[in-house]
């Protein structure tokens, strides 16, 4: 019989914890969770850029809902444990639930300290820890008044970014005289207070906080010198504490917090405590590098391996607000006994400061050029003695030596244990190994493999640098170019600043990402028109002019300037009248050229283009719509006939591709998408080589994706089995908009997927329900906009002047 291990708690280092024990002791515990908030594990690291607008909840999520149901875990959302009985050894949550245990492990993190001023608890004031938090900020922020942040640490300051870029007045109130005095030098305090008053945020040191005033809310900040600075949003980020309540009422022993043993255990051997609660060598932590070893160690000791033990190791300090880099670690206060190196560049913003103890780095402070940091890291781990290279070690790795390293070897002459990614715990061994064993060739694939960068991103330069180092010239980082001359931006670095500045319009995304001409290319309009019409659906208006020919006219050009027109057949079914109407309209234009395409459907080509409205004005009355064949969205979903006239069907296999068809059509996508439903495995719809595909069995369906038919020729990679039809269409269609939302304009569902990893997709889609219903609901309502034919707009009369002619010019014959 399993054991039952409850956990109170559900933040990261318990996700990480039953990551561990799970790979280690799969069978051993029967797990229950019991989590205050009312939702799954996510990323706390990544609440800065969500409340920037950088990143959607969904894509911090680190457990979905399937994940705990593929585990057999049972999660209790909501659930606040009120009380541990230690003698029945059971706990009671506020609703009334009580569970018993053989194991226990405590990770309720930490609380935000509030300050004890007069009007601390008034509407308006707001405390920086969890989503609700920044939830509750970002409604503030619709207003765009003004915000005060209590605090210039780490947390602070990222609330006060993410404000300020949400379009928010924002002021920061510091009580020492230099920001994050605690992880910073002053004169990289000083350096980092100028970044972000030239960004807009204005900042106050020396600001004792008297009171919030107001009248039923929260609409000033009083200081003690008697000045006041206007708010109608107060943040408190002025630090936390363990959140250890629960433990002291269950008589365990308390310091700071939990007090627990190098094996994370608390005086009662049944009972754990990891994360931010616990206390252990007399150190509490914060960051997420400990807590993760935290978790690492309780798993062992679950597991039944008693000799792994946790070992205290100072952890980098980074603040996650774009295009401010900042690097500290280690001890930098003076004293009689410590010398220090420092480097300056004022034309540059750069300043470096280490600070050495018997020639050997205890501290190191890096501000505007932090590239060394996991080097001067590693020496101080290593506590190297840096005699002979003290005359250029203030200069980096590069610069040891003879004659200055290239960054790609000094990554590599980084032994196995120094840690690349600080967020996760990721050492460079880690990520060489698995390029090697999994045959990683891209930074998506490492990312997806290790997750070495792939939450705050500060060390993707260093990631990047030992892909290449351990790939040499089998990697080529330069495939990843720019959207075209005009930029120096890829992809990805767009769509993400369109949604984390709010852009909205073409020129406003070439002006505040400084486009280099003032109107683009035929390459990147096409391209921002698109993603502007993916993340703003009932904001944004289509800028037609900034499409190609073909979708302009919703027709395609051919050799000889004339056009085709292929009419929407759902599911590749017509019937008697809508054949008579194409015969009519084929003998009323003059139509040389009559073709059944491999999708199933009509195509009339050589069609002049002043005639296009009226064709489609005939073809729209026996209730055709567009086909959509010109276009980057969904042309076709192929059928066979399944079980209405099949021996061997299995389902309705013509039913189901209608119904798809009927729900997506009109959607635009980064590049042309076909689909299939086949009815059995015989698979006659030649589901196998489409971008997305069903494949019916008796048990249900079969979800296909990422196969190709054209210049590549690649089958198509099984997504996952669900039983009904509701769920087949409802993980299609999050399918889809996973890859509206991440693909590079006109880049295939094929190459997104080799680009993002198959079990990436996978997980986001078949594992995580929260994210899976997440992109369906984003799909559905970006379809209450794309849904209109635009064949019957252009019959009203909408682009009219596309299909005139400018003049009609006759020649005469010369004399």
């Amino acid at each position: 019989m399993k054991e039952k291990l409850i956990i109170v708690g559900n933040g990261m280092a318990p996700g990480r914890m039953l990551e561990h024990l799970f790979e280690h002791a799969p069978d051993r515990y029967q797990v229950t969770i019991f989590n205050a908030e009312p939702r799954v594990n996510y990323d706390r690291i990544m609440l800065s850029p969500v409340l920037s607008g950088e990143k959607a909840f969904e894509e911090i999520v680190i457990h979905g809902d399937g994940w705990y149901i593929d585990h057999g875990i049972t999660l209790y959302k909501g659930h606040k444990i009120v009380e541990i009985d230690r003698e029945a050894k059971t706990v009671r949550s506020d609703h009334g639930v009580a569970e018993s245990y053989d194991k226990l492990v405590i990770a309720t993190g930490s609380v935000p300290f509030i300050l004890p001023v007069p009007g601390n608890d008034m509407p308006g004031v707001l405390t920086y820890r969890d989503l609700d938090d920044v939830d509750a900020m970002i409604l503030a922020a619709q207003s765009h008044a003004k915000a005060v942040v209590i605090g210039g640490g780490l947390l602070g300051l990222e609330a006060a970014a993410g404000l300020q870029l949400r379009g928010m007045d924002v002021t920061v109130l510091h009580l020492m005289p230099t920001l994050m005095e605690r992880q910073l030098d002053p004169a990289a305090g000083y350096l980092l207070q100028r970044a972000l008053e030239e960004r807009g945020i204005k900042v106050k040191t020396k600001a004792e906080t008297k009171a919030i005033i107001g009248k039923g809310k929260a609409e000033a900040v009083e200081l003690a010198d008697g000045s006041t600075i206007d708010a109608d949003l107060v943040v408190m980020a002025a630090g936390i504490r363990p959140n250890a309540w629960l433990a002291k009422q269950a008589g365990l022993e308390m310091g700071r917090g939990i007090v627990v043993d190098h094996g994370m255990r608390t005086e009662d051997p049944d009972i754990l405590a990891i994360g931010e609660c616990a206390e252990v060598g007399g150190h509490t932590y914060g960051l997420v590098a400990p807590l993760y070893e935290m978790a690492k160690v309780a798993a062992a000791q679950l597991a039944g391996d008693t000799e792994t033990a946790f070992v205290h190791s100072d952890t980098p300090t980074k603040l996650k607000v774009t295009g401010i880099d900042l690097f500290s670690i280690g001890d930098f206060a003076d004293g009689d006994d410590r010398e220090e190196i420092v480097l300056r560049d004022a034309t540059a913003g750069v300043y470096k400061r280490l600070i050495l103890k018997d020639n050997r780095i205890i501290g190191s402070v890096l501000y505007g050029e932090t590239a060394d940091g996991a080097w001067f890291n590693d020496l101080k781990k290593r506590e190297v003695d840096v005699s002979e290279m003290r005359d250029t070690l203030i200069f980096g790795q590069a610069y040891q030596g003879s004659a200055p390293l290239d960054p790609m070897a000094a990554v590599a002459a980084l032994p196995d244990d120094a840690e690349i990614c600080g967020c996760n715990g990721v050492c460079k061994g880690k990520i060489t190994g698995a390029i090697g064993s999994e045959g990683l060739k891209t930074l998506d694939h490492v990312r997806a493999h290790t997750k070495a960068s792939a939450s705050c991103g500060s060390c993707t330069g260093l990631v990047e640098q030992l892909i290449a180092a351990t790939l040499g010239d089998a990697y080529k980082p330069n495939e990843i170019q720019p959207v075209c001359g005009c930029t120096e931006l890829g992809h990805d670095e767009v769509r993400r600043l369109i949604k984390a500045k709010g852009l909205r319009t073409i020129p406003e995304v070439m002006q505040e990402l400084e486009w280099k001409t003032s109107c683009g290319c035929a390459k990147c309009r096409p391209a921002l028109n698109y993603y502007l019409v993916c993340d703003w659906p009932d904001e944004y208006a289509d800028d037609y002019q900034s499409r190609f020919i073909n979708e302009r006219v919703h027709a395609n050009i051919q050799k000889d300037g004339t056009y085709s027109v292929v009419p929407r057949m759902w599911g590749g079914v017509t019937n008697a009248d809508q054949l008579r109407t194409i015969a009519d309209v084929v003998d009323k234009y003059d139509i040389p050229t009559v073709k059944v395409t491999g999708g199933q459907r009509i195509d009339m080509l050589g069609i002049k283009k002043e005639d296009l409205p009226s064709v489609w004005g005939d073809l729209g009355k026996a209730g055709f719509v567009s086909g959509h064949a010109y276009a980057k969205g969904l042309r076709t979903v192929k059928t066979c006939v399944g079980t209405d006239w099949c021996r061997f069907g299995t389902q309705d296999s013509t039913g189901l591709g209608i119904r798809i068809e009927k729900f997506m059509w009109g959607s635009w996508t980064p590049a042309k998408v076909k689909m299939a439903v086949s009815g059995c495995p015989r698979n006659c719809a030649e589901a196998t080589c489409k971008d997305v595909g069903v494949i019916c069995t008796e048990a249900g369906f079969e979800i296909h994706f990422a196969g190709a038919a054209g210049l590549d020729i690649k089958g198509t990679e099984v997504l996952g089995h669900v039983e009904t039809e509701d769920e087949a269409v409802e993980h299609i269609v999050a399918l889809v908009q996973m890859y509206r939302e991440q693909g590079h304009y006109l880049e295939r569902i094929y190459k997104w997927v080799k680009r993002v990893g198959l079990d990436e997709v996978r997980q986001q889609i078949m594992e995580d329900h929260d994210k899976r219903i997440a992109f369906f609901d984003r799909f559905v309502f970006s379809q209450k906009f794309a849904q209109c034919d635009p064949w019957s707009e252009r019959v009203s009369g909408k682009d009219k002047h596309e299909f005139k002619p400018m003049a009609t010019l006759e020649l005469e014959a010369a004399e």
